[in-house]
């Protein structure tokens, strides 16, 4: 299988799960047969919602260059970001930014690098 189909078809299942989820979600949502103080049915709805795949993102930065500048890059070019080292991180999940945080590298394993939240943006708060 061809790269291009391999990425196709992992698109495709992701489609798939997260219809799955909605369609199960929705179920959950509009099943009347457990009584409303039912705990087992409100902690499998539960588990049913929080099986929902979201798209988390970590915004280390942006560019902004003329498309003459975008076509020459090639392997091993670097591209400089708006932002300088030691600045905060945005996290965002499914296009709303969620928390702040700074890249820290993870301790069992050090190839490897996360994000440690440092701040959490609620829903009445104006981010920076």
């Amino acid at each position: 299988m061809s790269e291009p189909e391999a990425k196709a078809a992992e698109t495709d299942i992701e489609e798939e799960q997260l219809n799955q989820a909605i369609e199960d979600l929705r179920g959950a949502l509009h099943d009347e047969a457990a009584p409303e103080g039912d705990k087992a049915a409100s902690l499998r709805n539960n588990a049913i919602i929080m099986n929902i795949p979201v798209d988390v993102q970590i915004m280390l930065g942006s560019a902004e260059m003329p498309v003459s500048e975008l076509m020459a890059l090639q392997k091993g070019s670097t591209v400089a970001l708006d932002r300088r080292i030691g600045e905060p991180v945005d996290v965002v999940v499914n296009g709303q930014k969620i928390a702040r945080g700074e890249i820290t590298v993870l301790d069992n394993d050090p190839s490897r690098f996360g994000v440690k939240l440092t701040e959490i943006i609620t829903a009445g708060k104006t981010p920076r």
